[in-house]
């Protein structure tokens, strides 16, 4: 039988260096996952729906959603200020305690230091009986004397024990309320700091919708929320007077009178603001929110109201909305989060909102919650 022997030619070729396919390293594989990626982000953004970037809001959408943020602001300023007010008070209440506390601890160290000196006198008496002591070491002509000593020496002791046992007393007492006024602060710290970071949270959202305006939008955002304040015709006469120095010391002569002499001083004061900018938390002088502004008016007329809007409504003889006078405090929103100076003729000054300046507005731009008028 012949042998059989390979063709040459019907050999399988090995694939030389340069056919070889090429080694899938680590690196490679990641560029590869990157490229496809990237691609299919690509058709998605081209000819699916995830890659749509969200609808511009109108000028219009952005006023009203920055508005809503405003007032969610300005209620949680008015919290904000309150348990500012209460953190301050409790601070204050601490500081008292404690340099009550160092007060009693020298009169105890005084008391320790009494009760000592006769314990060592004493001490360096022996321990025979006082009267004995006597009876041996003095002459029959002084003893009688000296008994009465003894016995002054016996009650200033247990006086010096009873004056130490009360300051012990006291001093553990103080240190309780110290305690608890301490427990109060830190309370009150936390819901201020709570307070302040859902007020910078409102103003950082009411920021980003103005930043997607244009110049031009942003210009007529402006002049718009300046315009609202002299809408009707009855505060032309009394805005004007935001034009001018705020050296004004009194209303001018068109506005209506107020019903006393503080109530005047109020008016005044709030006239003087005009223009300032309102700040959160702020009571002047050189800006206000809008419970700080009310405040800072009355306080320059003698007359001490509490913070916040929703304890200033009760600072007072409430009035209805038809027997306004000059003076009166103007609360807004049902919340009553939102308070103005009456100063006749239908018309307010306030402080509005982060980025305004301390105006003159009608007290029909906003919802009327009710007004007071402070004594």
């Amino acid at each position: 039988m012949a042998s059989h022997s390979r063709d040459p030619h019907l050999r399988t070729a090995r694939p030389t260096r340069s056919t070889r396919f090429p080694r899938l390293t680590r690196s490679t594989m990641s560029r590869a996952a990157c490229t496809l990626a990237l691609a299919s982000a690509a058709s998605v953004s081209l000819f699916g729906e995830t890659g749509q970037a969200e609808p511009r809001l109108t000028p219009e959408q952005v006023k009203a959603q920055v508005d809503v943020l405003y007032r969610q602001a300005e209620q949680a300023t008015d919290q904000y200020d309150g348990a500012k007010e209460q953190a301050d008070k409790a601070r204050s209440a601490v500081e008292d305690l404690q340099n009550e506390l160092a007060r009693k601890t020298a009169r105890l160290n005084t008391a320790r230091d009494t009760v000592g000196s006769l314990a060592a006198a004493q001490y360096r008496s022996g321990t025979i009986d006082a009267t004995l002591q006597l009876a041996l070491n003095s002459s029959p002509g002084t003893y009688l004397e000296r008994v009465s000593l003894v016995d002054r020496l016996g009650d200033r002791q247990a006086q010096a024990l009873d004056r130490l046992t009360a300051e012990q007393r006291s001093i553990a007492k103080t240190r309780a309320q110290a305690k608890g006024k301490l427990a109060a602060l830190r309370t009150a710290q936390d819901r201020l700091a709570a307070h302040k970071q859902a007020v910078q949270t409102k103003l950082s959202q009411a920021r980003a919708l103005l930043a997607q305006l244009t110049a031009a939008q942003r210009a007529a955002f402006d002049a718009s929320d300046a315009s609202d304040d002299a809408a009707s015709p009855a505060a032309a006469p009394a805005a004007a007077v935001a034009d001018t120095t705020r050296s004004t010391t009194r209303p001018p002569l068109s506005a209506a009178p107020a019903p006393s002499a503080r109530a005047a001083a109020a008016v005044a004061f709030a006239y003087r603001a005009l223009g300032l900018p309102y700040v959160w938390g702020a009571t002047g002088p050189s800006s206000f929110d809008c419970s700080g502004l009310t405040q800072a008016a009355w306080r320059a007329a003698g007359v001490s109201l509490p913070r916040t809007t929703y304890t200033q409504i009760n600072a007072g003889t409430r009035v209805s909305e038809s027997q306004l006078r000059p003076g009166d405090l103007v609360f807004f929103y049902s919340g009553i989060s939102h308070v103005g100076l009456y100063i006749g003729n239908g018309q307010m000054i306030h402080a509005p909102h982060p980025g305004a300046a301390v105006r003159i507005a009608p007290i029909s731009e906003m919802p009327f919650a009710g007004a007071t008028r402070p004594s």
